[in-house]
């Protein structure tokens, strides 16, 4: 399996999922700066005209970092694009990424060719979150670069396969990046999906309970208090299916065992806040969080486990 340099180097392997309202950059930089690819998604910068005080931001702070600790520099940043024809703000917010060379872009909701071709003019790399083999194949021949394998389990809009499935299937034809979504929080798990084939595990609800989040306490409290009896699995909120916490479906006066279906023509996961404000997004794996901490600690954990799994299977120590 290849890996492109860009993504050589981190200190373990995994990209932070790029989360909507909680990713900002503070955020971003805290988990560059503890070796894990960074990420936010360009429509969490409201107004439209905020991404490019992110980015400035985002890019200036890594740099000044960089040349502060030339033994360890950071892990490089991504920025989610919401691809879907609704995401009217698409265009201006590639010309801004353009502007400051975003090194990694995560492409979502559809593969769009000329996405790919502006993100390779301007030397970055794409990689297309995807919940099936059939959308894996179609996001490699429109022109990405690797793959996001979102499988059950995990947080917000999240697919039914299963790990095993989704990652076997795609290995049968495709030897590029890869990184796996779906319930993970620990270290354990982060070599489990590199042993079934993923490059890379992508982790996000984790990351919600930490101090460089931009989330309201008592969601950070919620991830840390629940397990995966307390994830729901449902399209009312957005058009789209997705994992969702109970308690915060039950705050917002439903019954979260009666929930109706939703028509995916309403798609609404760019223009509606209020669903996630509201009705708090979760994976499955949130069992494994058990408090709220920094992002260098977080990470510390995750490493320290991601070790002490090796070692437990003889592996030797990874670079």
């Amino acid at each position: 399996m290849s890996c492109p340099p860009l993504l050589r180097g981190l200190r373990i392997p995994v990209i932070a999922a790029p989360l909507f309202i909680v990713s900002v950059p503070r955020l971003v930089i805290a988990q560059c700066k503890a070796g894990i690819v960074g990420a936010l998604p360009a429509l969490n910068a409201r107004p439209a005209a905020l991404l490019d005080d992110w980015l400035a931001e985002i890019t200036e702070t890594l740099a000044a970092h960089d040349r502060a600790h030339p033994d360890a520099p950071a892990a490089p940043f991504a920025i989610n694009q919401i691809v879907h024809r609704s995401n009217e703000r698409l265009d201006a917010d590639l010309a801004v990424c353009e502007r400051y060379r975003v090194p990694l872009v995560i492409s979502s909701l559809g593969a769009r060719p000329e996405v790919n071709e502006a993100v390779h003019g301007w030397g970055g790399l794409v990689m297309h979150d995807v919940i099936d083999d059939r959308f894996a194949r179609k996001a490699i021949e429109k022109g990405a670069d690797g793959l996001v394998a979102v499988a059950a389990g995990a947080g917000g809009h999240a697919g039914t396969r299963s790990p095993f499935a989704l990652v076997q299937e795609i290995r049968r034809w495709f030897d590029g990046p890869l990184a796996l979504s779906g319930a993970i929080a620990t270290g354990d798990a982060i070599l489990a999906a590199q042993a079934m084939g993923a490059d890379f595990a992508y982790i996000g609800s984790a990351f919600i309970a930490t101090e460089e989040a931009r989330a309201d306490e008592r969601y950070k409290q919620m991830i840390v208090d629940c397990g995966s009896d307390d994830i729901v699995y449902s399209n009312l909120f957005t058009g789209v299916h997705g994992n969702y916490l109970k308690p915060s479906i039950l705050a917002a006066g439903l019954d979260p065992q009666a929930l109706p279906s939703s028509d995916p023509s309403t798609m609404s996961f760019g223009s509606d806040r209020k669903a996630w404000k509201d009705i708090w997004g979760a994976g499955q794996g949130i069992g494994a969080v058990g408090q709220i901490e920094a992002v260098a600690q977080r990470v510390e954990r995750l490493a320290h486990q991601y070790r002490a799994a090796r070692q437990r299977l003889g592996l030797p120590a990874r670079r």
